[in-house]
């Protein structure tokens, strides 16, 4: 059967769409590789018999000892499934057995103050990369930007009484770097982070993910907002485009507003009529009389349109 120039044409195009999508593919594929290859430098395994073990280290840092003995590092020992790889401070520091022969020669054990945010990150995920909530660091913001697990996270202790062993208690810890938000967190209005009754944690991931600004949105895009808000989940018959096809934070600042409702302008109207440009003038009024929607008693819009995130039985939002 002899094919017409038109198909022909058809099956060529198709056949190098599929070459570019499965190139594309590879390609990725590769670059994931090469991004989620561990740091040799801090990882690499060593002779047994180079070990020297915690007693070793306990007589010269006996301070750093003290402290470290009450983590939760130390009790991997005591677990079944960690006791053939713990080694206590070698675990990390590498083997000490040359460090100890020389007199405790610096440059003879790994010195995590002397290595590049991403190596030492590397040698601390060797261990907890297998679990969701860091598996995806190497694709977030702060891996990018050379923040390193050692800038939150204490090594042999928690200087904040906390079991994730954190420099600081959040939101103070985060605030260090985030200042900018410590003014949006100081409005009338806000998510009571600096209360203490939530943390920044509690949206956004600190150790990466897909999403801008980190934001735990694995199961919808709006998933931080909605495990809390969960009447404005839906699916509701009639949806709000801007709430489906952007998000709450096309209407609302998540960390603080001079709204009560925490929207992005105070006055409700204001807000509104940046899409609905066409109500205004669409009113029935005298000459030099407001118009039905600039009138004082209807400005705020959601007086009758309260279902504005969706409804189930009106079209125009109203109860």
């Amino acid at each position: 059967m002899r094919l017409s120039r038109t198909t022909k044409i058809s099956i060529l195009f198709g056949l190098v769409i599929a070459g570019l999508i499965w190139g594309a593919s590879a390609s990725s594929k590769i670059a994931n590789a090469k991004q989620a290859k561990p740091s040799k430098t801090l990882a690499a395994k060593q002779d047994p018999a180079n070990y020297v073990g915690d007693d070793s280290c306990k007589a010269c840092h006996e301070e750093q000892f003290k402290s470290y003995a009450n983590t939760a590092h130390i009790k991997l020992a005591q677990l079944g499934e960690w006791t053939k790889v713990n080694q206590g401070c070698e675990s990390c520091h590498g083997a000490g057995k040359a460090h100890v022969e020389s007199g405790g020669d610096k440059t003879k054990i790994i010195r995590f103050t002397e290595e590049s945010a991403k190596k030492v990150s590397d040698a601390c995920l060797q261990c907890h990369a297998a679990r969701d909530e860091h598996n995806n660091y190497r694709r977030g913001e702060h891996w990018r930007n050379d923040v390193g697990c050692l800038n939150c996270h204490s090594l042999h202790s928690s200087a904040s009484g906390s079991q994730k062993m954190l420099n600081q208690k959040e939101p103070q810890l985060c605030l260090s770097c985030h200042a900018e938000m410590k003014a949006q967190f100081s409005k009338p209005f806000h998510h009571r982070v600096p209360e203490g009754s939530m943390k920044c944690s509690d949206c956004h991931n600190p150790h990466g993910g897909f999403e801008r600004k980190q934001l735990r949105t694995a199961t919808g895009a709006d998933a931080a907002c909605l495990k809390c808000h969960t009447d404005k989940q839906g699916p509701f018959v009639f949806e709000h485009a801007p709430l489906k096809v952007e998000g709450c934070s096309i209407c609302h600042s998540p960390h603080g507003s001079s709204n009560p409702k925490m929207l992005k302008r105070s006055d409700t109207r204001q807000l509104c009529l940046e899409c609905h440009t066409d109500i205004l003038g669409n009113g029935v009024g005298a000459p030099g009389e407001p118009t039905f929607h600039t009138a004082a008693k209807y400005q705020n819009c959601t007086i009758c349109h309260a279902k504005i995130h969706g409804s189930n039985t009106s079209n125009r939002f109203f109860r």
